[in-house]
């Protein structure tokens, strides 16, 4: 005779099925039973309470990193790469921008103006958006602004050969606040 669906739902909950948590937790509880008893038969008192501080210590270690203690702090989790290289520095930030706004910025600002901005975008976006600026230029576009994406969009030309000022500080500030 079968068993009604519900009190077999019942059972399989109870014990869990291979591989669940609860199944994991079961098996691994029992081995540390089962080790902390051979341990006071084999060896005494004084071995089964090493032993469980050991399994004690274990025990937490995994209890922290299953609950994503280490996600933040360790770094033990991959960190999810949404930027093909390093993140960009500020560093000479003066003088990228000097030349830029010079007279002679027509060459400054499609090789080093631009792609410097074009990657202070992609981590703010990264960052704080987790949007990948290069692989989903359209969500990029509505988080930058159709009126400024242009000046920074990967995939096109500037509106420009030279980056007026004005334009500038807008692209400063909206970066700011994303």
């Amino acid at each position: 005779m079968k068993a009604p669906t519900r009190i077999r739902a019942v059972v399989d909950s109870a014990s869990g099925t291979p591989g669940s948590v609860r199944h994991s937790l079961v098996f691994l509880g029992t081995a540390a039973v089962a080790a902390e008893v051979l341990l006071a038969l084999a060896d005494g008192a004084a071995a089964a309470a090493g032993g469980l501080a050991v399994i004690t210590a274990v025990a937490l270690a995994l209890g922290r990193y299953a609950a994503g203690g280490g996600a933040e702090d360790s770094g033990y989790r991959r960190p999810v790469r949404l930027l093909a290289s390093r993140a960009p520095a500020l560093g000479g930030w003066r003088h990228v921008v000097s030349k830029t706004l010079a007279d002679d910025g027509e060459a400054h600002f499609p090789t080093v103006m631009r792609p410097q901005l074009q990657r202070l975008f992609a981590a703010r976006l990264a960052e704080r958006h987790g949007v990948a600026m290069y692989r989903n230029p359209q969500r990029a576009r509505a988080l930058v602004g159709p009126e400024l994406w242009p000046w920074i969009d990967p995939q096109a030309a500037a509106p420009g050969p030279t980056l007026p000022e004005p334009v500038l500080r807008l692209l400063l500030d909206r970066l700011e606040t994303l």
